[in-house]
């Protein structure tokens, strides 16, 4: 392959088939997959973030939601892993999608996985930058004089820049690269979070916990809460908690086996992180209780941090290590964060649904440079504007990010269902992994869409901030789903041929099409 197709894209896609994009085939294994897929979904940082929001909402309960958050999760992931087998492709859901429904559900499908990365990228930035001076004064001993600086707007957005920087630098290299910085990062946070866990029980078990509480195991029954809006509430932040094991698909063309090995990776991910929140989870509510009080998880105080206030009672004179690993988790992540987007915009421009320069791929590194660089400079810019304009809807962007994630996992799923539809029958596991898992999940993430859609109409939801009279979550969903709309239009008019199917060909191919009985002989 020559430069200049690696730099605009190969020929093939004018036929309507997949074609390669010349990013580096081989390169990534099961095990580097996994962690990447750990280290995107950052579980120091998700949960410190969530844990504390869930228990005003559902209480003991929240190991209960955790696991009914996981389901839905562990649902879709067996539908992307059936549509990864046949189709590995970096588009993912947007190439999914469009092959099932046709190019303009797969072009809003991308911009769904891409407004969510962005969304998130920026978050991820501000948390490190937040973490990083909590660290620093934790290790002075400066109470609070040096983590107020964290909140000085200018101080803020250029040290978060500096990380984004550092991130998109790491991101523009080879994968080789990102492997070996999450192996260390992820491998760090990982032990920091089993050590917090184990050293809580040794707590609880000597009698020196804060507010002791036996496990029960009505801990794992969600079904106890009510009324079932705190049911919804709580299900709605522990998918959150779960988002961003799909990096490992959109890493397809770039690993071992690509047929396989991703949706295994995606599997392994979200099973380890259900596990790990589960361990975590159980162990704080047994330390520290649900109270509204002191270290209490209901306390609104320290629920916007719950690690960093439980840490010295913990862990005492180490207590900065959790610190560290919150900042480790949140800068692994945004490294990691670049995977998904910068891929799915690669393809995009490869297959013609954006401009050609999106199609560029490296030809040192062989990596989406391009869209590596242009996903940092909108999520920087993005971050830096609303951090001066209003800070609190920054933070909104949290709980619109999470309608996102419903949105364009939602679409991946009936995706899944539909381009399978002539072998649901064929055997039992097609039935279940083409057709029951994909679409129950499927079902449930768009009840959850709708639901949340409808209560950030009011102003209350989120931070409290409102325009135009109603929820800034509201506001914020509806502008980035159509503003894809208006992108996309404006798409269809430059570049057509996209959208008439001729560099995606919509459909299954032939091998879907043969008749039951030859399948089966």
């Amino acid at each position: 392959m020559t430069t200049d197709q690696r730099t605009i894209g190969p020929a093939e896609p004018e036929t309507g088939g997949l074609s390669k994009k010349g990013l580096s085939a081989g390169t990534v294994g099961l095990i580097g997959a996994v962690v990447i897929g750990i280290s995107c979904i950052a579980p120091a940082y998700t949960l410190t973030a969530a844990l504390g929001p869930t228990v005003s909402e559902v209480g003991f309960q929240v190991p209960g939601i955790i696991l009914l958050g996981f389901i839905p999760m562990l649902l879709v992931a067996f539908g992307y892993r059936e549509l990864n087998r046949l189709m590995p492709d970096s588009g993912t859901s947007f190439t999914w999608a469009a092959r099932a429904f046709g190019p303009y559900v797969g072009w809003m499908a991308g911009w769904g996985l891409v407004a969510a990365t962005i969304l998130v990228l920026s978050n991820l930035a501000g948390i490190a930058v937040e973490f990083l001076f909590l660290l620093i004064d934790q290790i002075i001993g400066s109470p609070g004089t040096i983590a107020e600086l964290a909140f000085n707007p200018f101080i803020n957005v250029a040290v978060c820049l500096l990380f984004m920087l550092a991130a998109t630098y790491i991101s523009y290299r080879d994968m080789q690269t990102t492997q070996k910085l999450q192996y260390v990062l992820v491998t760090f946070q990982v032990l920091v979070l089993l050590i917090f866990s184990i050293t809580a029980f040794v707590h609880v078990a000597g009698g020196t916990a804060f507010d002791a509480s036996a496990i029960d195991l009505s801990w794992f029954n969600p079904f106890v809460v009510t009324p079932a809006i705190a049911i919804v509430a709580g299900l709605s932040l522990s998918i959150f908690i779960f988002w961003g094991w799909d990096v490992t698909l959109t890493m397809n063309e770039e690993t071992k086996d690509p047929e396989k090995t991703p949706g295994r990776a995606a599997t392994v991910t979200v099973v380890t992180i259900v596990s790990l929140y589960l361990l975590i989870s159980v162990a704080l509510l047994a330390f520290a209780g649900t109270g509204e009080e002191g270290l209490g998880l209901g306390n609104p105080e320290i629920q916007a941090n719950v690690f960093f206030y439980l840490s010295g009672p913990i862990l005492g004179p180490v207590a900065f290590l959790v610190s560290l690993a919150v900042l480790t988790s949140s800068a692994s992540s945004l490294q990691s964060t670049f995977v998904g987007p910068a891929r799915t915009l690669l393809a995009m421009g490869h297959y013609g649904a954006l401009p050609p320069a999106f199609a560029k791929v490296s030809p040192r590194f062989f990596t989406p440079g391009y869209a590596t660089i242009v996903s940092a400079v909108v999520a920087s810019v993005f971050y830096a504007v609303m951090r001066f304009v209003n800070e609190n809807v920054l933070w909104d962007t949290i709980t619109t990010l999470g309608m996102m994630i419903c949105f364009y996992y939602g679409i991946t799923a009936f995706a899944c269902v539909w381009y399978f539809r002539k072998q649901w029958f064929d055997s039992a596991r097609t039935f279940f992994f083409t057709l029951l898992f994909p679409l129950v999940g499927g079902l449930v993430l768009s009840v959850l869409f709708v639901i949340t859609l409808v209560e950030s109409l009011d102003p209350d939801y989120g931070s409290g901030t409102e325009w135009f009279g109603v929820g800034s979550v509201f506001v914020l969903g509806v502008v980035i789903i159509g503003l894809g709309l208006v992108v996309m239009i404006w798409q269809r008019i430059k570049r057509p041929a996209f959208f008439r199917g001729e560099t995606l060909a919509l459909d299954a191919p032939e091998s879907l099409r043969r008749p039951r009985r030859r399948q089966a002989d």
